[in-house]
């Protein structure tokens, strides 16, 4: 009876160190080849005056055997007694190493290869902290070529003392170190004879000892779309399901967006269809209620949804040989989402090789081959999960210039879900509360409209003195009048906010509503805040009517406002004494489409107030009543 149980297994190492000869060898010695496989190989190299390399059997493309060097990732499978194996043959050169990460993401546990010849290298260190990144906790240490150090006890023993404890630095605390000749078959499947010395498991007992992961299908319910497609009068929802198990009838929630529906048939190919589908596999599904559902988003149940939020943090690799610097917009993918984003602020860099940490008030930019802990908005929201929840959802790949550059986890953390503030979920216990007089009474009485001004732009364009002189403006004109200001609001309303990303979120929500809530009174309310992020504004556009809401772009360019610095603020930043400063250390987005723009380094102040009267003019806003 064949074994069900079944593990993937990583293989990592420096190019050279023999990783291919040892899963050719593993290959052989479970008599896992094909028959003839292994002669027509020795014919193969014999015709072209080479000798014979394990590594052969795994690589199947002619321009790999003549590089010498394996460029992809490759997936077989052999079987124990106890189980199935898929191992991953990850490559090891620098150039591959983001194919390496791709095999490593998928894999439950790890054998790493170290050169006794060469000993612990940058590329095995580096190695070692990737796994541990991409969370792979069990690892067994192969020593391989010791029969070039005539298997010498003490050269395995001052490898495994120095890898070791480099290992334990990271979290990882490695299983087992074997010391082995792959290409000799010591120690892969029989105890070696020429290293009595050495008592341990074999390379395939060692993977025997390893444990299977939790099943996913026993894990919360993602299923993540991949496309829609239209068939008859259907619409069927293809995808994969990451985690989970689903069902006809089940009540699924789509995230972002939060639309509800029910599971009406499960479609799967070949086949007509089923009554439920877990983990792993790909199907598709029709709806009992036809709503708007796109590819990226994810299906879960109600009761257990991912988070959805624009911002988190995450543990960062970078491989691009273009810096990434904060602001710099590249594209995030998790499953099938892909939103554009930007990296926030930089919390730590970390040298993968030696563990050393880089200054960061020195270099706010991440290097090629850094390890970063770092805060990433995206442009909209996204649904995740922590990766050691769930997996699939909470590990992701940055593509930068159509490359895939880096990527990363989703650590544990307390993480703001925005789900009910960007899809305006209410109590049902609550219900608005109404007076007897209406705004439209209010503004028959004020003779004019209440509407929001909201003025954003970097500390130093000028809104709080333009928000001053505007607001004298119309005072003068008649219009009832009030500034909600950022220094303001944060003495009271806001007193207990910090400046973390999260934290400006819930600040320029808390205005928003306040605005709205003044609005509502007849109350033409200007707003000067610099409101750095685009969904923030759409936020607060959101909570009034379109007409209600004007956005004015107090743009004037950095370097003008860090030659006014009025309040100091700019030459403190500089000076790392603040952190996550918009416009040095945190990004600014600048508005897509304003209703108005004004420069400050070009205009004046009066003609900057005049512009925004006379465009309210032109919409009806403003009269003059002082006449």
């Amino acid at each position: 009876m064949q074994p069900s149980e079944q593990l993937k297994i990583v293989i990592v190492g420096h190019v050279d160190h023999g990783k291919s000869t040892l899963v050719g060898r593993l290959f052989h010695d479970t008599g896992s080849l094909p028959d003839g496989k292994l002669d027509k190989i020795k014919a193969s190299c014999e015709k072209r005056g080479m000798p014979f390399e394990w590594a052969f059997l795994m690589d199947g493309l002619q321009a790999e055997r003549d590089q010498n060097i394996t460029i992809d990732t490759a997936q077989i499978w052999f079987r124990t007694p106890k189980r199935q194996y898929v191992i991953i043959d990850a490559p090891g050169h620098k150039e591959f190493l983001k194919n390496m990460v791709t095999g490593a993401a998928n894999a439950q546990a790890a054998l790493l290869l170290i050169d006794a010849n060469e000993g612990v290298q940058e590329q095995s260190r580096r190695h070692g902290f990737l796994l541990s990144l991409l969370g792979v906790k069990q690892v067994a240490v192969v020593v391989n070529k010791m029969d070039l150090q005539g298997y010498r006890q003490d050269v395995f023993q001052k490898i495994e003392t120095e890898y070791r404890a480099f290992l334990t630095q990271l979290g990882v605390v490695p299983q087992l170190f074997i010391p082995i000749a792959a290409y000799h078959g010591e120690n892969i499947a029989k105890p070696s004879k020429q290293m009595p010395w050495y008592s341990g498991p074999t390379v395939l007992a060692a993977l025997d000892q390893f444990e299977v992961a939790q099943p996913e299908k026993n894990l919360p319910l993602r299923f993540a779309i991949q496309d829609v497609y239209r068939f008859d009068a259907r619409r069927i929802l293809a995808g994969r399901i990451e985690s989970g198990t689903l069902k006809v009838g089940d009540t699924i929630l789509f995230s972002p967006r939060n639309k509800i529906s029910h599971v009406k048939s499960i479609e799967s190919w070949p086949g007509k269809g089923a009554d439920s589908a877990s983990a792993g596999e790909s199907i598709g599904i029709t709806l009992a209620e036809q709503i708007f559902v796109a590819r990226g988003q994810v299906g879960s149940h109600e009761a257990d949804a991912p988070i959805e939020a624009d911002v988190f943090n995450a543990k960062l690799f970078w491989l691009g040989r273009q810096n990434l610097e904060i602001g710099r917009k590249v594209k995030l993918k998790l499953t099938s989402t892909e939103v554009e984003c930007h990296i926030q602020s930089i919390e730590k860099i970390i040298d993968a090789s030696t563990l050393a940490e880089v200054d960061i008030k020195t270099r706010q930019h991440i290097a090629r081959n850094d390890v970063a802990e770092v805060t990433i908005r995206t442009k909209t929201p996204i649904a995740f999960d922590r990766y050691d929840r769930i997996v699939p959802t909470g590990r992701f790949v940055i593509v930068d210039n159509r490359q895939v550059c880096g990527g990363g986890v989703i650590p544990k953390g307390e993480y703001p879900d925005r789900r009910d503030v960007l899809s305006g979920v209410k109590s049902q216990n609550i219900s608005w509360a109404k007076g007897n007089i209406d705004r439209a009474a209010r503004e028959r009485r004020n003779r004019h409209k209440g509407a929001i001004i909201w003025l954003t732009g970097l500390s130093g364009a000028g809104k709080s003195t333009i928000a001053a002189e505007l607001e004298r403006e119309l005072f003068t004109m008649g219009l009832h009048t009030y500034i909600l200001d950022g220094d303001n609001v944060r003495h009271g309303l806001s007193a207990n906010l910090g400046f973390s990303p999260e934290d400006r979120t819930e600040n320029i929500r808390r205005v928003g509503e306040m605005a709205k809530l003044m609005m509502d009174a007849g109350v033409m309310v200007i707003t000067a805040f610099i409101s750095p992020y685009r969904d923030d504004r759409r936020l607060a556009r959101s909570l009034v009517e379109k007409n209600d809401f004007i956005e004015v772009y107090v743009n004037a360019p950095v370097a003008v406002c860090e030659q006014r610095d009025p309040k100091g603020l700019y030459k403190k930043a500089r000076a790392g004494k603040i952190e996550n400063f918009t416009g040095i250390s945190a990004p600014y987005e600048a508005p897509e489409k304003p209703e108005l723009t004004i420069h400050t380094d070009q205009q004046s102040v009066a003609e900057c107030v005049a512009q925004i009267i006379d465009h309210l003019k032109i919409r009806h806003i403003a009269e003059d009543y002082s006449i």
